[in-house]
């Protein structure tokens, strides 16, 4: 398992893709206030490295002991959205509204997904001023699958999709 400090320094890859102006104290506040919730510090780390956009190919998979939609074995991490609302692109902010589309359960805040299915930060076990888990929801089936205690194990626990089986590194998704 990489170290938080390891990942955090290559975390992103190239490309404005999803990419919202640098965070501030101001904005990490409001997006706080509008969202219900205090966001983990250790994202909030990563997302004052850049603030959203295409993470690198060493990071773009999370490992899963049962399949999923997506894979017999991860799920994918292609982007992760920042906070802000720059030239339109989808960001945090766009949580609440985005759980009401998708039916999801509620209180998460969304950091990746494509409406079929998402990874985000769930905060139903430990309350808005809590310390999230990382949960996979997909809404096609009506699945979830927890896949992190935390922010930061979720981070640890990143690879690169390449290292797996060939079948799925190419982001094809497995019959189910």
């Amino acid at each position: 398992m990489a170290r938080f400090d390891e990942v955090k320094a290559t975390f992103w890859g190239e490309g404005l893709y999803g990419v919202q102006p640098p965070l501030t104290d101001a904005v990490i506040r409001d997006a706080e206030h509008r969202l219900g919730v205090r966001l983990p510090a250790s994202l909030l780390e990563i997302l004052q490295v850049q603030n959203g956009g295409l993470v690198a190919e060493s990071w773009n998979a999370f490992p899963t002991d049962v399949p999923t939609s997506w894979s017999e074995n991860h799920v994918p991490l292609d982007d992760m959205r920042g906070i802000g609302h720059h030239d339109g692109q989808s960001s945090l902010l766009d949580s609440g509204y985005l759980v009401e589309e998708w039916g999801l359960p509620s209180p998460l805040v969304l950091l990746s997904g494509d409406g079929h299915s998402w990874i985000a930060l769930d905060y139903r076990a430990c309350g808005e001023s809590g310390e999230p888990s990382v949960t996979w929801f997909d809404v096609d089936d009506g699945t979830e699958l927890p896949l992190a205690t935390d922010f930061t194990e979720f981070v640890e626990r990143l690879t690169a999709a390449a290292s797996f089986d060939l079948d799925d590194a190419n982001g094809s998704r497995s019959a189910s």
